[in-house]
């Protein structure tokens, strides 16, 4: 089993693999940030307090999450449309390719998540930060339909977080995941934390690369403006973990980095 550290915390040191062009400049043009202010995010709010009141009613009886999850599903096919920002999905067929995986994302945007939910066509439980369970509306959401959060406040309470993650996986529930552990500031792919390949390798289930493409320019880190634009999710090939031991976990983290920065790359110089 790789040490606690490596498991919650990326390396110090530089991705050897990054993406060295396809930027964005955060300098909002006048017109964009009144067409936020005036249309984008006021109908993005309105349709989270929506979607998010409908959940917690259904969260009253539904004690599976399925409908809660159906209705964040309606929610993140909503934003997309307010954002102007159609989703391709390229290799949806590999998503039927196994019952119960961890769905591994590089993390871009605070619009990565609607993607994930409006595309991925079955259940499945997240594993983020604790602190997002205090967001109205968001938090309730989060807690009430069965996700997971992670503590970081300690190495012990962080490794709890990821038992009950390999939990859900046994249960037959599949997690999706960010290893980068944050958005990625800049838009390169940051170092990826060893969590998601350990989860896999504990629940002997395999560990699905996903690539998101378009978000960061949707929405880069720190900047409240949406700019329109189309996006790709790549579902890769499944990496199989029977066999594997946690000792491997970096192992299978470097070659899920290496499997998303290549798609990344190539997808992002089209």
């Amino acid at each position: 089993m790789p040490e606690t550290n490596e498991i919650l915390q990326p390396e110090e040191t530089p991705a050897k693999a990054v993406v060295q062009e396809y930027r964005i400049d955060h300098q909002v043009p006048t017109a964009v940030k009144w067409a936020n202010y005036i249309f984008f995010f006021p109908m993005v709010g309105l349709a989270t307090i929506f979607f998010g009141c409908i959940s917690l009613i259904a969260g009253v009886w539904d004690s599976s999450g399925r409908q809660q999850h159906y209705i964040a599903h309606l929610w993140a096919h909503t934003l997309l449309r307010i954002a102007l920002s159609p989703v391709e999905l390229v290799h949806p067929e590999r998503l039927l390719q196994h019952q119960t995986a961890v769905y591994a994302s590089n993390h871009l945007s605070y619009y990565d998540t609607p993607v994930l939910f409006a595309k991925l066509p079955f259940q499945f439980r997240i594993l983020a930060k604790a602190p997002l369970w205090k967001i109205p509306f968001i938090g309730w959401y989060l807690n009430r339909s069965g996700q997971v959060p992670v503590d970081q406040t300690s190495a012990r309470s962080a490794i709890a977080s990821l038992g009950r993650a390999v939990k859900t996986l046994q249960s037959g529930l599949p997690m999706v995941i960010f290893p980068e552990g944050g958005r990625a500031w800049n838009g390169e792919l940051q170092n990826m934390v060893a969590g998601a390949a350990w989860m896999a390798i504990k629940a002997q289930v395999p560990i699905v690369p996903l690539t998101l493409v378009g978000t960061y320019e949707l929405l880069p880190i720190h900047t409240y403006a949406l700019r329109p634009r189309p996006l790709k999710l790549i579902v890769g090939d499944p990496i199989p973990t029977t066999g594997m031991s946690p000792k491997q976990a970096d192992e299978l983290t470097q070659r899920l980095f290496a499997i998303i920065t290549e798609t990344y790359i190539s997808e992002s110089a089209r």
